[in-house]
């Protein structure tokens, strides 16, 4: 338990954390802290095959369907 930021998101989990525990038993592994750095790799794996592609990432996309209007 080295890592920071997986020990504040297990804070800021509140009413999900049981059902984060569940995904965590439901993909084998033992401890929810090891499964919370296991998704925080893979998104960070994920950033940077986006940055190194130069595609958009997933978020920015759907932020560009989101605008109501075209002046922001």
């Amino acid at each position: 338990m080295n890592n920071p930021e997986v020990l504040i998101i297990i804070e800021n989990l509140k009413g999900r954390k049981a059902y984060e525990e569940k995904r965590a038993a439901k993909f084998g592994f033992a401890t929810l802290y090891e499964y919370i750095e296991d998704k925080l790799l893979k998104k960070q794996a994920d950033e940077a095959v986006c940055k190194e592609t130069g595609l958009e990432s997933k978020n920015s996309k759907h932020q560009a369907k989101n605008k109501t209007c075209d002046c922001c």
